[in-house]
């Protein structure tokens, strides 16, 4: 996809050239005739363009041309103007059925050839396909949605007529960060969202929250993935290692790293046990960062037909990268993905993996990927390989000292109160080998039951007697659980407590990989 400066160049080209069919592939009409109107000026050239509102229009003075408002009307009149003179130029913005062999088709492919021995050109601007043989008789433009660049000329122009009159506090750093917020969305919609803020009377810092609301707004019926809606009191217990790690890499996401030729973070891979925070990571980070939050559902992807699937794909990771900054929740990749390994499924589950990787690694918008697995055996090899996601966690069961900072997480959050330092340190004892699902399944017996005979029912024994009551997976399937987290320990950075030991000049080092903080 090309950016506003390059389509302008390539468009001056063409037409010097006169080539005799350009088609202009955007969703972005006033866009183009915007250039479009440029270039008639600087070229000298008589262009006219049509409308099914307006007719046909001379872009430079909006001139009536022609009065019928039908396509095939200006068609006509385009025809026998480019029949008459040479180097006539005229624009068509909502030219429909041209993607097979139709009658406009047909129709437009005759106005073209006459253009060919007249030296006139047809353009036509369409996010739609072209029928072959038509579009063979000239050259395409692609003109993708404004990037930062563009996106901060756009803010510019807005709010800085405005500075004298009402209080702004953006500076340079704030617009930047706005262009990369509002990078994704159309030039009238970034301008419709600036309004907005503008009739507030003042543009505050705390404002650039608010641009990510509106721009998810836009987005609120897209297809492929599933919003989900973020509390802001997500809280995570334990999991040090990667909270250090999103901490040092949060500020990168939105930051303009272009200088540096490096790309935004891409993401994590949390492996591990069920039930220990790897689905609530997701939430939490995207709480943490102030980012919406997608949820893409691999086993919803999965179709009948032939090719199904990777279109399906195609179209959800498409949508990310317009809904960016954004983070992308995959939670358990490894069952969308199952028939990478062993195939069964003709092919489709190794095509997805290799549409998705590729996508990982190309792709440059500002998406941050959480993805979950809890069976390793069945993730493919080469998403495990290090390029992939900017860094490969275990989640293992917690620790004492995690299982004490979630058990008084969910009695606060459940019973609004504390307990005793005693109670506190023999629950850690009985929840040995339990995941953060069992301490919550726990605690929320104790809250029912507080709900139901009231808190002055709830007694030490009370706790004891729930905590015992909990028969954890590590004790219902042990060979599994001891399976996933041999294999993390061996090939994954603990997402867990850190050691002070492991910490050496900045760099903690840890099952032999090396995570900088």
């Amino acid at each position: 996809m090309s950016d506003l400066q390059t389509c302008m160049k390539t468009m001056e080209q063409y037409l010097k050239a006169r080539i005799p069919f350009i088609s202009i592939r955007t969703a972005e009409r006033s866009r183009a005739l915007s250039f479009i109107a440029q270039l008639s000026t600087k070229l000298n050239l008589n262009i006219g363009y049509h409308t099914l509102s307006q007719g046909m229009r001379d872009i430079s003075t909006n001139r009536m041309l022609n009065e019928d408002r039908s396509v095939i009307g200006g068609l006509d009149y385009a025809t026998q103007k480019i029949g008459q003179l040479q180097n006539q130029t005229f624009v068509f913005t909502e030219v429909q059925e041209l993607e097979d062999d139709t009658r406009m088709a047909r129709q437009l492919q005759d106005a073209v050839m006459l253009a060919t021995e007249t030296g006139g050109a047809i353009v036509v601007i369409t996010n739609n396909p072209i029928w072959g043989p038509l579009q063979r008789l000239g050259m395409s433009i692609a003109l993708s949605q404004p990037n930062e660049d563009e996106m901060l000329l756009i803010i510019r122009d807005q709010i800085h007529p405005y500075r004298s009159e009402m209080l702004i506090e953006w500076g340079d750093s704030e617009e930047r960060q706005a262009a990369a917020i509002l990078a994704g969305i159309s030039q009238i919609e970034a301008e419709n969202v600036i309004a907005t803020l503008l009739a507030n009377g003042s543009i505050m810092n705390e404002n650039l929250k608010e641009l990510m609301h509106a721009k998810d707004k836009i987005f609120a019926d897209i297809s492929g993935i599933e919003r989900v809606v973020v509390r802001e009191d997500y809280q995570i217990g334990g999991l040090d290692g990667l909270k250090l790690w999103l901490e040092a890499n949060r500020q990168l996401l939105t930051a303009d790293l272009r200088e540096r030729g490096i790309r935004p973070p891409r993401g994590v891979l949390l492996v591990g046990v069920p039930g220990c925070g790897k689905s609530l990571s997701a939430k939490a980070i995207a709480s943490l960062w102030n980012l919406p939050l997608y949820r893409l559902d691999l086993s919803t992807i999965h179709g009948q037909y032939l090719g199904q699937s990777e279109n399906r794909l195609k179209e959800a990771l498409s949508t990310a990268d317009h809904v960016a900054p954004c983070v992308l929740w995959i939670d358990e990749i490894e069952k969308g993905l199952a028939g990478a390994i062993g195939g069964g499924d003709g092919g489709t589950s190794t095509r997805l993996v290799g549409q998705f990787l590729y996508w990982l690694q190309e792709s440059l918008a500002r998406v941050f990927v959480v993805a979950t697995a809890n069976d390793v055996s069945k993730l493919p090899p080469e998403l495990l390989r290090r390029g992939r996601f900017d860094e490969l966690f275990f989640v293992d069961l917690p620790t004492e000292s995690e299982r004490e900072e979630i058990i008084k997480i969910y009695i606060e959050k459940g019973l609004k109160r504390t307990i005793s330092h005693e109670l506190l340190q023999s629950l850690v004892k009985i929840s040995e080998g339990f995941a953060g699902a069992d301490l919550e399944a726990a605690v929320r017996d104790v809250v029912k039951q507080a709900f139901v005979k009231g808190d002055n029912s709830i007694t030490d024994e009370t706790f004891i007697n729930f905590f015992k009551n909990v028969v954890p997976l590590s004790q219902t399937s042990p060979e599994q659980i001891e399976s996933i987290r041999t294999w993390g320990k061996e090939r994954a950075v603990p997402a867990g407590k850190i050691n002070e030991e492991q910490t050496v000049h900045g760099v903690q080092r840890l099952s032999g990989r090396k995570v900088m903080v």
